[in-house]
């Protein structure tokens, strides 16, 4: 991991410095839910900015490390400043919201919150589509270098974050990630998937984090361009099936027991 931070450290320092100050705050909000009691549909207000630093961390030092087979282009240049403000701006409303014990999300309870919600999915949406645009020019570039199935790792990792990162609308225009029952009921631990209903936050999660896992298994793990873009075919219909169960109103893991009928708790809620 030292390496891996060092080099990123040299070839994009705004990235790497934003990943640092996100996971800070997600250090801090963790640190805040055994302080505070500060609650949103049940569940400790700042479990979610919690996450979101760390969803956010992810994303810009991985997008960093990829950037840098472009070397100091522009396009690289704009693109990181442009993901600190978009996402910056995303995660102060978040924490700020979660001070207040208000939604951030699907809040239209004012116009101000009308409109600052609009301004987040802006933003999202902006970020995705630029991070589509880098994945272009490394589509275009010169990576003959680097090992084939980790080159086309980072394009179909790319193409299935910015394509499930759209999958977002489909929580935004009904204002609800849960389909089939109200958001906060009874979720797996930490990430707080629903045990009861249909949850929408399953695929767009794993649509997005195939920017790091399927780069990670071209060049550690699979070796061939051709194998890869047969996993990633996998990767890609097995999120799209998740989704699929989802919108059905079912959830990822089939009920066993009464014990989901519990009410939310601080872990598994919100």
């Amino acid at each position: 991991m030292k390496p891996f931070l060092q080099q990123l450290n040299q070839v994009n320092p705004p990235l790497y410095a934003f990943g640092w100050v996100c996971l800070l705050g997600a250090g801090l909000c963790l640190a805040l839910t055994q302080l505070t009691h500060t609650q949103v549909m049940g569940v400790n207000a700042w479990y979610k900015p919690m996450k979101f630093c760390l969803s956010i961390t992810l994303l810009v030092w991985t997008m960093g490390w990829y950037g840098q087979y472009l070397g100091r282009s522009e396009a690289m240049v704009a693109y990181s400043w442009g993901m600190i403000g978009l996402l910056g701006f995303e995660i102060i409303y978040i924490v700020f919201q979660a001070g207040r014990g208000q939604l951030s999300h699907f809040n239209l309870s004012s116009p101000l919150y009308s409109a600052l919600y609009s301004l987040m999915a802006v933003a999202a949406t902006g970020a995705s589509l630029w991070t589509g645009y880098i994945g272009l020019l490394l589509y275009r570039a010169d990576l003959s270098v680097l090992p084939r199935a980790y080159v086309w790792g980072i394009y179909w990792g790319i193409g299935l974050f910015v394509l499930f990162s759209m999958q977002g609308f489909a929580m935004g225009g009904r204002l609800t990630h849960t389909i089939g029952g109200p958001d906060g009921s009874p979720g797996l631990p930490i990430v707080n998937w629903s045990r009861r209903y249909g949850d929408l936050r399953i695929a767009h999660f794993l649509g997005m984090h195939a920017l790091q896992v399927l780069p990670l298994l071209g060049f550690y793990v699979l070796r061939s361009s051709r194998w890869l873009v047969v996993v990633s075919l996998c990767y890609a219909l097995l999120t799209a099936a998740v989704f699929w169960q989802a919108l059905r109103g079912k959830p990822l893991l089939p009920r066993v027991n009464s014990s989901d009928q519990s009410p939310p708790n601080r872990l598994t809620s919100g």
